[in-house]
């Protein structure tokens, strides 16, 4: 007879998985290390694979019990669900949602969002990839993504969340940098020779080559920030930083659209749509304030 997987199992397969030693896996299970030990290797017998194998970095796990961990988390997850279900008399939101943005959405407008609303779906769990690529949602690699874009795939649905433009922006440090073609930049590298801000730079500084370049907008942001030069980027971002400074006004054919994006069999999911709707009405509330002026 096939053997019956059960809780126990599951849970003794996390632990290893998420302590990576019998040590810290008999700590998490408060039992003691050779019960660890000797649980692995029966449960190995019975199932007839090999579950983890003993390197210098401790017990990585195979592919199955990889497979096995995730779905004691997802149980884990439901378990907890049930649990706030039954201390506030009311259904709750429950699972783990697939997040994908790029860095600087998620440091400049998504975290600050996160942090006013998430607090009430204690259940909830988000898993944040940080990725340029459409395809992460194309793939089902993610559930919801934030892009700038102003052409939103066709097989996507989703909601525009507010306008976006690009300035040239430095550190407000006193400095004279109204010759812009005198000011070492700071710019997109190779993975981004599309983006809007470098055709502009292009065009209108020719002479100008960047004296850095960074392979996110978030990377180019931090580095304007310490007063390395100057950087044409969103508004967003430069409401957010402080330290920096606008040197000139919106840059002309750069201004893009915020969006909210999930695939169509996402939507009947209720984790999925909570989170949609709790971030579409956070974010455009930001993007309103940013643009007023007033945040």
């Amino acid at each position: 007879m096939q053997y019956q997987i059960d809780h126990t199992d599951l849970t003794l397969v996390l632990a290893l998985v998420r302590g990576r030693s019998l040590a810290r896996a008999a700590e998490l299970l408060q039992v003691d290390v050779s019960t660890v030990f000797r649980s692995i290797r029966r449960l190995e017998a019975a199932l007839g694979v090999a579950l983890f194998e003993k390197s210098r970095r401790g017990y990585e796990p195979t592919d199955t019990a990889k497979a096995l961990a995730e779905q004691a988390e997802q149980a884990e997850q439901a378990l907890d669900a049930a649990r706030v279900a039954l201390e506030q008399g009311k259904q709750v939101v429950s699972g783990t949602v697939r997040l994908t943005c790029t860095d600087a959405v998620l440091s400049s407008l998504l975290l600050p969002a996160l942090a006013r609303f998430m607090p009430n779906y204690p259940a909830l769990a988000l898993e944040l990839v940080t990725s340029n690529d459409f395809a992460n949602l194309s793939r089902r690699d993610a559930d919801v993504a934030l892009r700038l874009t102003r052409q939103p795939p066709e097989h996507l649905v989703g909601r525009r969340l507010g306008s976006v433009s690009y300035v040239v922006c430095a550190r407000n440090d006193g400095q004279d940098r109204s010759d812009l073609s005198r000011q070492p930049w700071i710019a997109p590298d190779e993975s981004m020779p599309d983006h809007a801000t470098v055709l502009w730079r292009m065009h209108e500084l020719p002479g100008v080559t960047p004296a850095y370049r960074c392979s996110s907008m978030h990377a180019v942001a931090q580095l304007a920030r310490t007063g390395l030069g100057v950087a044409a980027l969103p508004d967003f971002v430069l409401r957010s930083q402080p330290e920096l400074q606008a040197l000139t006004s919106a840059l002309p054919g750069c201004d893009t659209e915020l969006w909210l994006l999930t695939r169509p069999d996402c939507r009947a999911l209720r984790s999925v749509q909570s989170l949609f709707d709790e971030l579409g009405e956070a974010l455009m509330a930001s993007v309103a304030r940013m643009q007023s002026g007033a945040g």
